[in-house]
């Protein structure tokens, strides 16, 4: 997935959801707002090859929310966070789904549009 941030990585390989009760052969699923474990595959090279946490803010996946719309963006787009929920950039390209803006106010405080 597309990073959305400014700290310096390009794209993100999720390697596994924060949270997420297991299930024999069931592959774990992330939506907009959930933290995930990724590490940056294109980006700076101090960024590249470590594994950090992430927190989703778009999808291309629809779905529904309680006031019967249904919502979808473009591409699916995270930013690198630490362990607390504090952004690593300082700036969001893009707009960040209330969801996730819901959950983690610091995202919210630099995200340029909420949808």
């Amino acid at each position: 997935m597309n990073c959305a941030d400014n700290s310096g990585a390009k794209n993100l390989y999720v390697i596994s959801v924060i949270g997420f009760g297991a299930r024999l052969n069931r592959l774990p699923a992330a939506a907009a707002g959930d933290m995930v474990m990724a590490s940056v595959k294109k980006g700076k090279p101090e960024l590249r090859k470590k594994v950090m946490p992430a927190v989703i803010c778009r999808q291309r996946k629809p779905w529904r929310r309680r006031d019967g719309v249904f919502l979808y963006f473009e591409d699916n787009a995270g930013v690198i966070v630490n362990a607390k929920g504090e952004m690593k950039g300082s700036a969001i390209n893009g707009p960040v789904a209330k969801e996730c803006a819901d959950l983690w106010p610091r995202i919210a405080s630099n995200a340029g549009t909420v949808v």
